[in-house]
């Protein structure tokens, strides 16, 4: 395969869409930190997708944080647990 190949569609696109907006002009509670690194690795390497993985870059500029503070921090809560709980959905399986 030639990386001359069209780019892909995520099929989780148009629902994270709307949470990277909210990533873009929320501010870095617990509960966004999460949600920054579930979507950091769910399209990390992805090979589509670009403006997410545009924003999500942008996100942790705006943050003062590399990839590995961002996944320092979340690692912490989530050894802590309750990220997702409180919500009341299953997010904590979301990880595709």
């Amino acid at each position: 395969m030639s990386k001359a190949n069209k780019d892909q569609q995520h099929p989780l696109y148009n629902r994270d869409r709307p949470i990277v907006e909210n990533l873009l002009i929320g501010e870095a509670t617990d509960h966004n930190l999460a949600e920054l690194a579930r979507l950091r690795i769910r399209y990390q390497g992805f090979p589509g997708a670009r403006d997410i993985q545009s924003d999500l870059d942008k996100v942790l500029q705006q943050w003062g944080l590399s990839e590995q503070e961002l996944f320092e921090k979340t690692r912490s809560l989530h050894n802590l647990g309750g990220i997702y709980k409180s919500r009341g959905k299953k997010e904590e399986e979301d990880w595709n």
